[in-house]
């Protein structure tokens, strides 16, 4: 195993996080197009993403175990690869039924990253903090160019391209990784760089349920966010922004991206301190600031939420250090998969959440009441955790600079 290889493994892992989360939004954005071009509904055609959404989740654990116990690095030339012909042939479909099988083939390849890729990525590096971080704004990135990239190309060269392009883009990395897998450029590392310290087997079994826990309520927490902060920029925005959607859209896009720094900052938190410590002050800043984004409007009310948005993305490095520290190497894959699976089962209760408050209120505000009380469950879980017993540990092989 060389340098070259963890340098290459860290580079193909962020760049594959943001590549996912940009293809597994377009067509959020390109069903818009669909409507006028197939002559459609929304709510019929933004059902055909059921199945691929569902593929993302059901697939991570299974993509996981994979990754230990057959290859990360092939498994992530499989993701390049499968995410790519699916979105390739989204935008090479006429019809619903066609594009609804397009879409799980593209979920099924997308389910493939989180699981193995964050393993992949925690093996190579160093600096497992700060390359965390820098894994984080790729992501962020992504999640928050994906409708500017499926909008300008639908707009510019239609709806076909918003999916061929990126899906070429997917093809020709998973090509390339494959080549470099083929060369010997690109190889399994057997252990970490960094050897993480052995964990007893009580602090193992604590922090399973503890983790389980928290992990459950933040996925509901950034869920919902997620969902309901259009609408809520939409109505309590309504005398800076005149009701323009472009303008709810890039204040909901700035806060995001406001986000991104911070996730290297959290990264460099997490090389330097407690775990623990930075992971249950992240959730605390979180309960008053749900409940500040309850009540507030305008300017303090944008100010909140990227407070709150800041607050779930730091503690993002620190949650899965700590996910790596309290589960063996050989099941590490195994591991992520089944968080991302808790995080996807959050999704689609905090959309019926946001639905049902929105329905008998007509507002947030107990939306958000009930976002703060979870934000303090999971920071009274999260005080349970196994006291941080870090100990410097010698390198199993020379520093990858790319990570430090």
């Amino acid at each position: 195993m060389t340098d070259t290889s963890a340098r290459l493994s860290i580079g193909f892992s962020w760049v594959g996080h943001a590549l996912m989360h940009i293809v597994s939004a377009l067509f959020l954005t390109v069903v818009l197009a669909l409507e006028r071009e197939w002559k459609l509904p929304y709510d019929e055609l933004i059902r055909l993403w059921t199945l691929g959404a569902l593929m993302i989740g059901v697939g991570a654990p299974l993509a996981g175990w994979l990754g230990d116990r057959w290859s990360e690095c092939r498994m992530m030339a499989v993701f390049f690869l499968l995410t790519g012909a699916g979105t390739i042939a989204c935008g090479l479909t006429d019809g619903p039924e066609a594009l609804l099988w397009a879409l799980a083939v593209l979920g099924l390849g997308s389910s493939i990253y989180h699981p193995v890729g964050m393993a992949w990525m925690v093996k190579n590096a160093t600096n497992r903090g700060k390359a965390l971080g820098y894994q984080g704004i790729f992501g962020t990135i992504g999640i928050a160019s994906a409708a500017v990239v499926a909008g300008g190309l639908t707009e510019w060269l239609g709806w076909r391209s918003a999916f061929l392009i990126p899906g070429a883009v997917c093809l020709g990395l998973g090509g390339v990784l494959a080549l470099l897998i083929a060369m010997g450029k690109v190889e399994d590392r057997q252990g970490d760089v960094k050897p993480i310290p052995k964990a007893s087997r009580g602090d193992v079994i604590r922090a399973f349920f503890v983790l389980s826990v928290t992990m459950v309520c933040a996925g509901l927490m950034f869920n919902a966010m997620q969902v309901v902060l259009p609408k809520l920029f939409e109505a309590r925005l309504s005398d800076l922004l005149g009701g323009s959607t472009l303008g709810v859209g890039g204040v909901v896009t700035a806060v995001y991206l406001f986000a991104a720094l911070p996730q290297l900052i959290g990264g460099h938190l997490a090389d330097k301190y407690p775990l623990k410590r930075i992971y249950t002050l992240c959730l605390l800043v979180q309960v008053p600031m749900m409940a500040a984004v309850a009540v507030l409007a305008d300017l303090p009310l944008v100010g909140a939420a990227a407070l709150v948005v800041v607050a779930s993305q730091v503690q993002i490095p620190a949650e899965n250090l700590l996910l790596a520290r309290y589960t063996p190497e050989k099941h590490r894959g195994l591991a992520y998969g089944a968080k991302f699976i808790l995080s996807f089962g959050a999704g689609p209760l905090a959309v019926q959440l946001v639905a049902l408050v929105y329905e008998r209120t007509g507002e947030f505000v107990m939306l958000y009441i009930t976002l703060s009380v979870l934000a303090l469950v999971a920071f009274a879980a999260a005080l349970l955790l196994p006291r941080d017993r870090d100990a410097p540990a010698k390198p199993v092989a020379a520093p990858m600079a790319a990570a430090e």
